[in-house]
């Protein structure tokens, strides 16, 4: 058996051209799912934490039943208190405490009804991208402060700047009416004009005036240090708190219609690569099936000299596997060098329109180099093209010695 592997070798280079060609097909699939997936799996990653940072946080505690009902009297009590004692904890990146509810939102002559929340204005830029995203005018000064920032289209539908009274007219956690008036300090833009439209962010000292909150909140915004470790960072919480009469909510749950984008997303990207294998399935499958029947006269020959079968098969799977191994090896050191490369320039460049757009705080797309994105697609090549190569085995075994060299 130990010469079976040198003449695997030798027998492949029989056919330089053929050789090259499929070895190159399977290098430009390694190299294709080595370079795409990093970047795929980077761009999921970068596209949670923005959204998430935008507003939901990577976890939130909440009262019982307040995300599927939200309402007013839902509240965790005494949330600053909570709050400070989980920042002491030191194992999480941020914490904010915020409440919310919903209100009129008037100008001089113009009224829109709006999502209020009332956030801790020294904190909330850790867990948030929206004190980064104003536009014209500064975020909030004070947790007491008679201010708000509000989103560019609800400010173009109200017809304010950045120094002009808002009123805001809702109703309290105990029923009664709530009502101020806010000066505008500031205007922000998330990308989404959705988004932009409904939000309006006042100090939470404000809103637990305003509404009759007293020292209660809605919820506690937590930011850990990945939104892939949610499991983790629930449990932690939860061991934290040492309470079980308060939700844990993780981004999935925040944001369910997040999770579901990117596994529909994820499933064209696996049609592609499934598309991608077939290509090269097929090109390995009709190398040895040509290979096979060109050298029926010489399989023929070796059965008729007392030549096992098995031995045959087994030097045209060493072939197989070789040949894979040419393309793999070509295929996998290029796409980590050029996955490397992206990463050490910080990924791909975002197009700058599509960056002022969508107002994204990045203007690159990372690779998220793990043993799953950079292995995960040469594995698969390798064990598929080489039971592919099974097919055309079959033909050897029912070879007839006399009939195989008689074939022209």
């Amino acid at each position: 058996m130990n010469d079976l592997p040198r003449l695997a070798w030798r027998n492949i280079w029989r056919n330089k051209r053929r050789t090259w060609l499929t070895s190159a097909a399977i290098a430009f699939a390694a190299i294709s799912i080595i370079f795409i997936l990093p970047i795929q799996e980077g761009a999921y990653t970068q596209m949670i934490d923005i959204s998430l940072r935008v507003f939901p946080g990577h976890a939130q505690v909440q009262a019982p039943g307040y995300q599927q009902q939200p309402q007013m009297y839902k509240t965790v009590d005494d949330a600053a208190n909570l709050a400070d004692s989980l920042r002491q904890t030191g194992h999480y990146k941020a914490v904010s405490v915020r409440a919310q509810g919903f209100a009129l939102m008037s100008s001089a002559n113009r009224s829109y009804g709006a999502s209020v929340v009332g956030v801790q204005p020294q904190t909330e830029s850790t867990v948030s991208l929206i004190p980064g995203m104003i536009t014209e005018g500064r975020y909030l000064s004070s947790n007491d402060a008679l201010e708000a920032v509000i989103g560019s289209a609800l400010a173009r539908n109200l017809r304010v700047k950045p120094g002009d009274e808002l009123t805001l007219l809702g109703s309290a956690k105990d029923g009664s009416v709530a009502a101020t008036i806010v000066t505008v300090a500031g205007i922000f833009r998330s990308g989404s004009n959705e988004f932009d439209r409904f939000f309006v962010e006042i100090p939470l000292g404000t809103f637990q005036g305003t509404f009759s909150m007293g020292k209660s909140a809605h919820n506690i915004t937590i930011l850990g240090d990945n939104p892939k470790q949610q499991s983790q960072l629930l449990k932690q919480l939860r061991q934290d708190i040492g309470r079980e009469d308060l939700a844990l909510l993780g981004w999935d749950q925040l944001m369910p219609g997040l999770k579901e984008g990117i596994q529909l997303d994820r499933v064209s990207g696996y049609i592609f690569y499934i598309i991608l294998l077939a290509i090269i399935i097929f090109s390995i499958f009709n190398t040895f099936l040509m290979s096979i029947l060109e050298r029926t006269r010489e399989f023929g020959l070796m059965l008729a000299l007392g030549t096992r079968p098995y031995r045959i098969t087994s030097i045209v799977m060493l072939e197989s596997f070789f040949l894979t191994l040419i393309g793999l090896s070509i295929g996998t050191v290029a796409g980590i060098a050029l996955t490397y490369y992206l990463d050490t320039i910080g990924g791909i460049p975002y197009p700058a329109e599509v960056a002022e757009q969508f107002n994204i705080p990045l203007n690159r797309m990372p690779p998220e180099i793990t043993l799953v994105t950079i292995f995960s697609g040469p594995l698969i090549i390798l064990v598929s093209t080489n039971l592919i190569a099974w097919i055309p085995l079959l033909r050897i075994r029912k070879l007839e010695p006399v009939e195989a060299m008689r074939t022209v």
